[in-house]
């Protein structure tokens, strides 16, 4: 190994843990070795407008680009229109969202066909991973030990179907749902059979569900397949905050970056804005916002 090397290693890491320790944005230069966590961009922002996000996205040079199943029902037999257009604009389908996970056993079948279906539409575009989430926290009180066990379970079971068609089952924390907390989010994973189910980890929820997600990182290391990229911070709405555009609420974005180069992750990195935060906003200009975040904050390209 050349000194040089030796040195620029050295000055990248020690760049990451002072921003990580200080919370302050990366320096012009600090990052030297680019490209293991590739940027992806997810189209809810555009609220079914995917035609228009897909287009918009690659126009900021965007090259991964998450859809969700509102896209299966009119292209599930007209894949190749929708495969064309993602290779006009050089996107990967880098996550695609499966919807929601049932435990009820009645309809454990009609469950796992869903995401086995979503998946094989999935495999047609090209891409290799889907995302699932839930409905099913109480409306009062904590959910049982039991519960997050069996979404696991289930979970488990959609994920060796999925993936004898080489599509990923990757589960994705989320406020109000089973795995809001750090607590109920460890349990799921703990329970989750990592050849068949890993972690997407939301930064935001994660934040909002009173954990660290830079913790989280190192923690859930050897079974965390990608991220949803987000920021949070309170606000005068009926759960007491909103989803905002990164370095605009309270995640250290840079700290969770500084923890992904700390575990060597490679994988993809999906920036989700549930909605336009503010209604003065488009959702192309969310992206602008984002996209200058991640490559003048954090110095790193998209």
């Amino acid at each position: 190994m050349s000194s040089l090397y030796t040195r620029r290693t050295f000055i990248r890491t020690a760049s990451f843990a002072s921003a990580a320790l200080m919370g302050s944005p990366l320096l012009a230069g600090d990052l030297v070795k680019k490209g293991d966590i590739k940027i992806g961009y997810s189209s809810i922002t555009w609220g079914g407008k995917d035609e228009q996000a897909i287009t918009e996205l690659a126009g900021l040079g965007f090259r991964g680009v998450q859809l969700r199943a509102n896209t299966f029902g009119p292209y599930r037999n007209r894949v190749s229109e929708l495969k064309d257009a993602l290779q006009k604009n050089a996107l990967t389908l880098c996550m695609f969202s499966s919807g929601n996970v049932d435990t009820d056993p009645a309809k454990l079948e009609s469950t796992i066909d869903t995401h086995v279906a979503h998946a094989s539409f999935v495999k047609a575009l090209g891409g290799s991973a889907i995302q699932l989430t839930n409905s099913l926290r109480p409306k009062e009180g904590k959910p049982t030990m039991e519960s997050l066990k069996k979404l696991a379970e289930v979970m488990n079971q959609i994920g060796k179907q999925t993936a004898d068609l080489g599509v990923q089952a990757v589960y994705h924390n989320h406020m109000h749902q089973l795995g809001e907390t750090p607590e109920e989010v460890d349990v799921i994973v703990q329970a989750m059979d990592p050849r068949y189910v890993k972690l997407l980890l939301d930064i935001a929820h994660y934040k909002q569900g009173g954990g660290e997600p830079q913790e989280a990182v190192v923690k859930y290391k050897s079974v965390l397949h990608s991220l949803h990229l987000k920021d949070t911070k309170p606000a005068d709405t009926k759960n007491g905050y909103k989803f905002v555009e990164l370095g605009q609420g309270r995640v250290d974005v840079p700290a969770v970056f500084a923890a992904l180069d700390k575990v060597k992750f490679k994988g993809w990195a999906v920036v989700e804005l549930d909605g336009v935060p503010d209604p003065e906003k488009s959702p192309l200009v969310c992206a602008e916002i984002n996209k200058k975040y991640i490559t003048e904050t954090l110095k790193y390209p998209i």
